[in-house]
This record gives C-alpha cells, structure tokens and sequence, in this order.
C-alpha cells in the first residue's frame, strides 16, 4: 500500500497498520464484505496519487451552517485531513479563502473541468415562494443553482435533515415554501444524510465509499445509508434495559433520572429514529444527547419538527415518528390550554409584583 496519503500519515505518526484498522473498521460499520477494508485503504491511499484528487463540491442554502460545523469537527479522519488528502474540496463558501467573484469563478471551474466526475454536497433547503427569492447567493437562486450543479454531479449528497426532508424551514407552516433535494432533482443518484446537524463520521463514510467504490452506499426507504440508518436509537441505547423493565424517568432531575432509567416518557423519540448516536457517538466518540441527560429528539426523521412536542411522550413506543392522531390532537389542545394557563399565572404574578417559579407553573 502506496502513495502520497500513506506518507502524509507516516510524517503525522499514523502507522500503516493504523490506517488499515480505520478502513477495516468503517468496512464493518458499513456492513462491507472483510476484503472491502483493504479495497478501501488501497483506493484512499492511491487516490490522491491520481492527476485530480476527487472533487467536491458543497453548496449552502437555506440552512444555519451546523452541518459544515458538524464536519469539521470530524476526527477520522480530521477535516484537514479529508481537504487535504483524500478529496479536493473546490467550493465550500465557509471554509474557502476565496470570497466574491473569485469564489463563483472557482464554482465554475470545478463544474467544467469535473464534469460527470464531481461529488455534490447540499446543505439547507431549498425555498420555492416568491420564485426562491428567500435565498440567494451571487444574486441567483438556491433553486437555479441547484439545477446548474447537478447536470454535472455524479452523485449528490443531501447533507442535514435540512436538505435531505426539508427540515426546521420546512415546518408548519413553511414560510418560504421550503423542500427538501429529491423533490427537485429525479435524474441523479442521492443519498440522504439527515441529523440536526448529521454525524461527522458518517459523511466520512459515505465520502470513503464514494471514493472507493465510485457509487453511493446501499440506501434505506428514505435514502439513507443503511450502515448508519438501518437501526433506530432505541435499538443500540445503554438505557434499553431499562426500558425492557419499566424504569422510567419522570423528570429530568428525579432518583430515576440520576440513575440512567429510560426517558421514553420525557419524549425520547429513539424507538421510532433511525440513527447510528448511540455507537458512533459525538465529539471524536466522547458522548451522545441521551448519555448527557436527554432525549432523542428525533431529528433524522422526516418532519421531527411537526411530530409532536420534544418532551411529549410518544403514543406508542414503535412506530413512525408521528403521534396517533387523537393523541396529537389531545396534546396540542392540552398544550394551548397550560400555556393560557401559565400566562395567566405569569401576569397575576407580575401585577403582584411577585416571582413565578417553575414550581408554580406545574401546580
């Protein structure tokens, strides 16, 4: 195993066996036959040997630029890494030096000379109302853009809950008329990688296939990468024994909650969320919302923002992520009226110049 990579590695103190246990390990996360982990280590070593390192392209629409935060955050490999040795990122408009025209010159260098070749990354949403005018960038629409760059992209990756369903701008009652890549564009393959924001090395690993083996990863219904989406929270999660045993925590700072019981009945959505948190875990595998205290939300579903309040136990605990229709109705009403209720407590309290504690709003 040779090449420019493999001696990158060697002068940063990464042996050759380390490198072959990352690939081995991303094979098996992957669900890849053995032999694949080679294959793989073999095709990222000699990738950047080529005339061109692979070619990306990331475009930033209707979003809040947490999944470019959640990117470089990535730590195998590390986003300098990737950058460097294994793709040539040419147009990322936060993590690119250029600004202005030379950033849109740099746009359409990459379209032209990789065309057919290049891998294009979508970030955010794309809005629809007013003819796109909600998002713009260099004075054309996300939508046009999304048009232009996809004619030459072999394949496009929905990056974020955001681009791959719609996400937060798709809510009730969607504003900007927000959708999601696929509503758009039929004519090139996609694979979603949803989360709020997606997990850092999981869009290593669709970068590794893709470079490895030309071609997108084995997807699920929905478009998701079956080696990261193929099971839900719930399935993994270090608190599943409890729930097998009926320990659930009631708040968040009661005896169950100081032991780790199950916060299904705090509105944990694990049971119904495809995702791979509880193995991949966040920050280089340090920890996960449901370790440090809280629930799944959800969010790598399609429509998390709508299913129902976050703290709003789920009416069944399998199922799709959505409430059963008379308990979403119950909950929406139930809401309004302790929200009516507690504003009202909020105003006697504020004409008596007294101070209302949470305590107070829960009676």
């Amino acid at each position: 195993m040779q090449g420019p990579l493999i001696e990158t590695l060697a002068r940063q103190g990464v042996s050759r066996r380390t490198f072959s246990k990352y690939c081995a390990t991303l094979a098996s996360m992957m669900a890849l036959s053995p032999v694949a982990g080679q294959a793989m280590a073999s095709a990222l070593a000699a990738a950047p040997a080529a005339t061109r390192r692979p070619s990306v392209i990331w475009l930033p629409f209707q979003e809040c630029t947490g999944c470019t935060e959640s990117i470089t955050r990535s730590h195998s490999p590390t986003i300098e890494g990737m950058i460097f040795d294994m793709v040539s990122l040419d147009y990322q408009e936060t993590l690119m030096a250029a600004a202005g025209f030379q950033a849109e010159e740099a746009l359409h260098t990459a379209m032209k000379e990789n065309q057919g070749k290049y891998l294009l990354i979508v970030d955010g949403s794309v809005p629809l109302a007013l003819e796109g005018a909600y998002s713009c960038i260099a004075g054309r629409t996300n939508l046009e853009l999304l048009k232009e760059a996809s004619r030459g992209a072999a394949a496009i990756v929905a990056m974020g809950s955001c681009a791959a369903f719609g996400g937060l701008p798709h809510a009730n009652p969607n504003p900007t008329g927000a959708v999601a890549v696929s509503d758009i564009i039929k004519d090139r393959p996609i694979v979603n990688v949803p989360g709020c924001p997606p997990i850092p090395v999981v869009m290593t690993g669709v970068l590794a296939h893709f470079i490895t083996f030309g071609s997108l990863p084995e997807l699920d219904a929905l478009g998701r990468p079956k080696a990261f989406y193929g099971e839900t929270i719930h399935d993994r999660c270090y608190r599943r024994p409890f729930y097998d045993q009926g320990k659930f925590a009631k708040t968040f700072d009661d005896e169950g909650a100081r032991n780790g019981w199950c916060l299904f009945e705090l509105g944990c959505k694990g049971p119904v969320t495809y995702n791979s948190c509880a193995t991949t875990k966040w920050n280089a595998g340090t920890s996960w919302p449901v370790e440090s205290g809280h629930g799944c939300l959800g969010c790598s579903e399609p429509d998390f923002w709508d299913a129902g309040g976050f703290y709003r136990a789920l009416s069944v605990p399998a199922g799709p992520l959505q409430m059963v229709g008379a308990a979403a109705a119950v909950g929406v009403a139930t809401g309004a009226a302790v929200s009516f209720l507690n504003r009202a407590k909020k105003r006697a309290a504020k004409a008596g110049h007294e101070t209302t504690t949470l305590a107070d709003l829960e009676k």
